[in-house]
């Protein structure tokens, strides 16, 4: 039968911490392990992370330069050569490969961003690809090897 003298807190409930702040017996009373004086000793201190004590911060320090467009569309590249290479490890039906199927068959990473099709390399099969781009001679060269290509 549990007793109030032999209570016992659930395994994991407490972390093994400090306990400052109480009394000089515990050595941690008095200034509670902030130091006498100064910013950080008072309460609700706190100063951002890149704070450098007041002298010229990093950021401001280096020198800024260039341009970053933020209306550039940043497409997942793949190539002929990768749909042929995974045209003969698994044989490809005459499914449409859209961004989820190259992303199940592990040529792009994400279906959130654009896919643009590239002519690098040679194709012999015949693929039915729908994607967000693609170049001129990727096109003439899926549609040489009797596949079709459409823009979504």
């Amino acid at each position: 039968m549990d007793k109030l003298s032999n209570l016992k807190y659930a395994e994991g409930s407490r972390k093994n911490r400090k306990r400052v702040g109480r009394g000089e017996g515990s050595t941690r009373g008095g200034t509670s392990t902030r130091g006498s004086n100064g910013q950080m000793s008072r309460s609700g201190a706190k100063r951002k992370a890149w704070f450098e004590g007041g002298q010229m911060p990093l950021q401001r320090r280096i020198p800024k330069f260039g341009f970053t467009n933020i209306f550039k569309v940043y497409y997942q590249l793949v190539n002929l050569n990768a749909l042929q290479r995974i045209a003969d490890e698994k044989k490809l039906n005459d499914d449409v490969l859209n961004a989820g199927a190259l992303s199940k068959l592990g040529l792009i990473s994400s279906t959130k961003k654009p896919v643009k099709v590239l002519a690098k390399g040679e194709i012999k099969v015949k693929v039915n690809l729908e994607v967000d781009a693609f170049s001129e001679t990727a096109k003439e060269k899926i549609e040489a090897a009797g596949g079709t290509i459409k823009k979504i």
